[in-house]
C-alpha cells in the first residue's frame, strides 16, 4: 500500500469518528438542562441511525463509489447540525438531529469498507486505531471552550451542534480525495432485498455466523447504553467534563486495537470473543461496586477498559466479517455488523434500560445506579456463558 493511501486512510478514519461523539456524548447533558424537551427519541437515536445503514452500504455496493455516498452523508450531517445550533423546539431539533444520525451512522460502515478494500486485513486495526484518536479528540472542544474561554456550560449549550457540523463539512472534503472504489455489484440484477440492503442477511445461513450474531446482540443491550447514559452517571457520581473523562477510556483503546491481532492470533476468535465478554462484565461489576461504595477508581477501572471491549466485540466482528462475506457485500456485510451491534442492539439497550432507570429511581430524587450496572453485568455474564457453552468455530477450508 502506498504511503498516499494510507495517509489518506487514516484521515478519513480520524476525521470519521471524531464527527459524532463530538455532539452525542453530551446530547443528554443539553437535553436535561431543559425541561419538557427529553423524549425516547432523543435515546434512540443512534439505534434508529443504524438502521440506514444496510440501504446506504447497498447503495455503495451497487451503484455510487464509496467516497462519494461518504461525502454526501457527510455533506447532509453538515447541514443538519448547523440547523440544530438554531433550533429552539424540541420537534425541531428531533428532526434535525434524526436527519443527521440517519446520514452519519453509515458512514461506519463505509469507512470501514473502504479501508479493508485498499489496505490488508492485518492492518486494519491499526487504521481503525486512527478512529479511536479522533474519538477521543472530540473532547478538544469542550475543554479548550472551558479551559481556555471559561465557557463552563459548552456542553449544555447549542455550540455542541456548531463544532460537529465543522467536523462532518471537514469530512466531505476528506471523503473526496480518498482512492477510487467502485462499486462491484454495479450491473447485477437486484430484488427487493438487494434494495433494502438484506443481502448480506444471507451470511446466516452459516450456523457459526447466526449463534455469534444472537449472543453478540445480546451484549450490546449491556454495551450500549454505556454511550447514552454513562455521561448522566458520571455527572450524578460528581464527575467534571465527563466527555473527556469517557475519552480517556477511548484514547487507552488505541493500546488495545494495536494489541488486536495479536491478541486474536495468540487466543483465536473464540478465546478473544469471550476476553470481550469478560471485560464488559467486569466494567459493569466495577461501576455496581463503584456505585454501592462511592470509590472513583473503580468508575475509572469500569472506563479504563473500554478499548478492550469495543476492540473485540466490534473490531473484531468487523474483521471477521471482512473474511466470510464475498467482494460484492462487503459494504453491506459491514452494514449488517454496525446494524447489529449499533442499531439493533443500541436500540433494545435504550429501550430495556430506560425502563430499567425509570425502576431505580429515588423517592428523594435521584437515581439508584446500582440496579442498571448490576442487570448490565448479570447480561455480560449471560453472554459469556453462552458463547462458552455453545459456539464452535467453523472448520477452516
Amino acid at each position: 500500500m502506498k504511503k498516499g493511501i494510507l495517509v489518506r486512510l487514516m484521515a478519513m478514519m480520524f476525521i470519521q469518528m471524531m464527527t459524532f461523539p463530538v455532539w452525542f456524548t453530551t446530547l443528554a447533558k443539553f437535553i436535561g438542562d431543559r425541561p419538557g424537551w427529553d423524549t425516547p427519541l432523543y435515546s434512540m437515536l443512534m439505534g434508529i441511525g443504524m438502521f440506514a445503514s444496510p440501504i446506504v452500504c447497498m447503495f455503495a455496493d451497487r451503484f455510487l463509489d464509496s467516497g462519494k455516498v461518504l461525502a454526501l452523508c457527510n455533506l447532509v450531517a453538515a447541514g443538519s447540525l448547523s440547523g440544530a445550533f438554531f433550533a429552539t423546539d424540541s420537534f425541531t431539533l428531533s428532526m434535525l438531529l434524526l436527519v443527521a444520525t440517519v446520514a452519519l451512522m453509515p458512514t461506519w460502515s463505509l469507512v470501514s469498507a473502504v479501508t479493508m478494500t485498499h489496505a490488508s486485513q492485518s492492518s486494519f486495526p491499526y487504521i481503525r486505531a486512527l478512529g479511536s484518536v479522533g474519538w477521543a479528540a472530540s473532547a478538544v472542544f469542550s475543554i479548550v471552550a472551558i479551559k481556555c474561554f471559561g465557557f463552563t456550560d459548552f456542553e449544555k449549550s447549542p455550540w455542541i451542534f456548531a463544532c460537529g457540523a465543522l467536523v462532518a463539512f471537514i469530512g466531505v472534503l476528506v471523503a473526496l480525495i480518498q482512492p477510487a472504489t467502485p462499486p462491484k455489484a454495479k450491473g447485477t440484477p437486484m430484488s427487493v432485498v438487494d434494495a433494502l440492503g438484506l443481502r448480506a442477511f444471507v451470511l446466516l445461513k452459516n450456523c457459526s455466523v447466526c449463534l455469534l450474531s444472537v449472543v453478540v446482540l445480546l451484549s450490546m443491550v449491556a454495551f450500549q447504553w454505556y454511550f447514552y447514559y454513562n455521561s448522566q452517571y458520571l455527572s450524578d457520581a460528581g464527575w467534571n467534563m465527563t466527555t473527556a473523562v469517557i475519552n480517556i477510556g477511548t484514547l487507552v483503546e488505541l493500546g488495545f486495537m494495536v494489541a488486536l491481532p495479536w491478541i486474536i492470533k495468540r487466543l483465536g476468535f473464540k478465546g478473544s470473543t469471550l476476553l470481550g465478554f469478560a471485560a464488559l462484565a467486569f466494567r459493569y461489576g466495577a461501576f455496581y461496586l463503584a456505585a454501592k461504595t462511592g470509590c472513583h477508581l473503580l468508575d475509572f477501572g469500569g472506563i479504563m477498559i473500554h478499548g478492550l471491549i469495543f476492540g473485540i466485540l466490534i473490531v473484531g466482528i468487523q474483521m471477521h466479517m471482512a473474511e466470510i462475506a464475498p467482494a460484492e457485500l462487503r459494504n453491506q456485510a459491514q452494514g449488517f455488523v454496525m446494524l447489529l451491534t449499533a442499531g439493533i442492539g443500541y436500540f433494545l439497550s435504550v429501550g430495556l434500560f430506560r425502563v430499567v432507570l425509570r425502576a431505580s429511581e429515588l423517592p428523594t430524587g435521584g437515581i439508584d445506579w446500582t440496579i442498571p450496572f448490576m442487570t448490565a453485568f448479570l447480561i455480560a455474564v449471560i453472554s459469556f456463558a453462552l458463547f462458552a457453552l455453545f459456539y464452535r468455530s467453523p472448520a477452516k477450508k
